[in-house]
């Protein structure tokens, strides 16, 4: 998971680019980049850390232009904190082109031996970014027959990308003089939204984005997702072109996009993440209630802040009284998405303290968004008893994670997941709890798509099917050799 936007506005975009990178920030803090166009030339500015770290008033002020894109990271393929790792990538030819890319290709192994020996293109890192944006300029120039671009050779060029690349992908590109391509992976498993607003002097502008709050927050107003699949390009003049570039597209977003990712505030395939949190927390408390004995939970807490609107419906649902008893330090990082183990476990005390006085004594529901290494709900599980907690049920508002994520998550090895080839039994052991209570896959499902025309979630982590297929034994094993954590 990391955040993209793209704008194409009639005055200077830095400002803007830097304070929606402000909003995405928690998409990612390993690094953070912009790229800005005017005419024919681009400035760039990328560097590690979150973006208040990475720019300066000094890095500002360089980046001319009125159309740029922007990426904060968080290193799924890749080494966390490697400067070679920092988007947006460059290629120079044709034309140059600047890219940010939100997801994990699963063809890697193979496109880098097509990129060298076919292409002949060389990349400098271990980003499948730099992959992707190659094997775009590769299908662009191979559809360049003249020296004006068009729409329809883009939009060729990324249906011949959708038929190399496997994996999920949300892109946003600017091409040298030319103007800005936005493109979505045929399953639209990463978020892609569109949206527009009309300058004072009556020009479009637009921006693309992988949140609503971004677009929201900017005064724009929302157009639409981009479908799965499809590209959509501001020409120079800021004329939108847009075409479906998939075979047989369909429509199956990332359930952790709703389960933690996303910010509660934001709406992605029609579907509010706050709303869905709610539901959640409906359907938990009916399994909840069916699994415990009744009278064993004095209090319900949330860990915050993603689990907050679950854990308040549990709490209304069981008739059980509401309680704030983790504070958090908003500034340490989220702990799921830090790059080691260690770091997770270091941080995970300084990023949360018990209060006492809400636990001594009683019986506690813990109410988490999800349980994947196990990690900080351990932690979690000890302050609670520590501050004097007579009970301490730990329960999840998403299912058992048992399978890697290929898709864009850092789940890559199954050794690192808590409840792979585990009871529920023993994951109570584990962390130390009295009960451990998930959600089950099918209300996860039901709590994400109700009151919308989508059937099916891109949910492997949790049930072990992957919708791009090609993902087995041997994938796993190599993806296994090949990362760290």
């Amino acid at each position: 998971m990391c955040g993209i936007i793209g704008m194409f506005c009639v005055d200077a975009v830095n400002q803007q680019i830097y304070d929606n990178l402000m909003l995405l920030q928690h998409r990612g803090q390993d690094s953070a980049g912009i790229v800005t166009m005017d005419r024919h030339t681009f400035y760039s500015h990328k560097e590690r850390g979150r973006v208040r770290e990475a720019f300066r008033t000094r890095d500002m002020r360089k980046l001319l232009g009125n159309v740029g894109i922007g990426h904060v990271r968080y290193a799924t393929r890749g080494a966390a904190g490697a400067e070679g790792e920092v988007q947006p990538f460059y290629v120079n030819a044709p034309y140059g082109i600047s890219f940010v890319h939100n997801g994990n290709l699963t063809n890697t192994h193979q496109l880098e031996q097509d990129l060298f020996r076919i292409d002949r293109r060389h990349t400098n890192s271990t980003s499948d970014t730099e992959m992707l944006v190659n094997v775009l300029a590769t299908e662009i120039q191979s559809q360049i027959t003249s020296s004006d671009l068009t729409p329809d050779q883009l939009f060729d060029a990324v249906a011949s990308l959708h038929l190399r690349v496997e994996g999920s992908y949300a892109s946003i590109a600017l091409i040298a003089g030319h103007g800005m391509l936005a493109f979505r992976d045929p399953y639209g498993i990463r978020p892609l939204i569109l949206g527009c607003r009309t300058s004072e002097t009556g020009r479009n502008e637009w921006i693309v984005a992988s949140e609503s709050l971004v677009i929201e927050n900017s005064g724009y107003e929302i157009i639409r997702d981009v479908d799965p699949g499809e590209a959509v390009f501001i020409d120079a003049d800021a004329n939108l072109h847009h075409r479906q570039c998939a075979v047989s597209p369909r429509l199956i977003p990332c359930a952790f996009e709703y389960v933690y990712l996303a910010r509660p505030d934001s709406v992605m395939n029609g579907i509010s993440v706050y709303e869905s949190r709610l539901r959640m927390g409906d359907r938990l408390a009916e399994t909840i209630a069916a699994q415990l004995p009744a009278g064993d939970i004095d209090v319900v807490m949330p860990i915050p802040d993603s689990a907050r609107p679950s854990a308040m419906q549990v709490a209304q649902k069981l008739g059980l009284e509401y309680r704030e008893g983790f504070y958090k330090n908003r500034y340490i990082g989220r702990t799921f998405i830090m790059p080691g183990q260690a770091e997770r476990k270091k941080s995970v005390r300084q990023k949360l303290n018990a209060l006492g006085t809400e636990f001594a004594g009683k019986n506690v529901l813990i109410v988490d968004d999800s349980i994947v290494r196990g990690t900080t709900s351990k932690e979690i599980v000890q302050m609670a008893r520590s501050a004097g907690a007579n009970k301490v049920t730990f329960t999840s508002a998403a299912p058992p994670v048992r399978f890697p994520n290929v898709y864009g998550i850092n789940m890559p090895t199954r050794h690192e997941l808590l409840a792979h080839g585990r009871s529920e039994e023993d994951i109570s052991r584990i962390l130390g709890a009295d009960h451990v209570v998930y959600q089950s896959v099918e209300n996860l499902l039901a709590s994400i798509v109700e009151k919308t025309e989508i059937k099916d979630l891109e949910m492997s982590c949790f049930n072990g099917h992957y919708v791009t297929g090609g993902i087995d034994e041997a994938y796993f094993d190599w993806l296994e050799a090949n990362c760290s954590s």
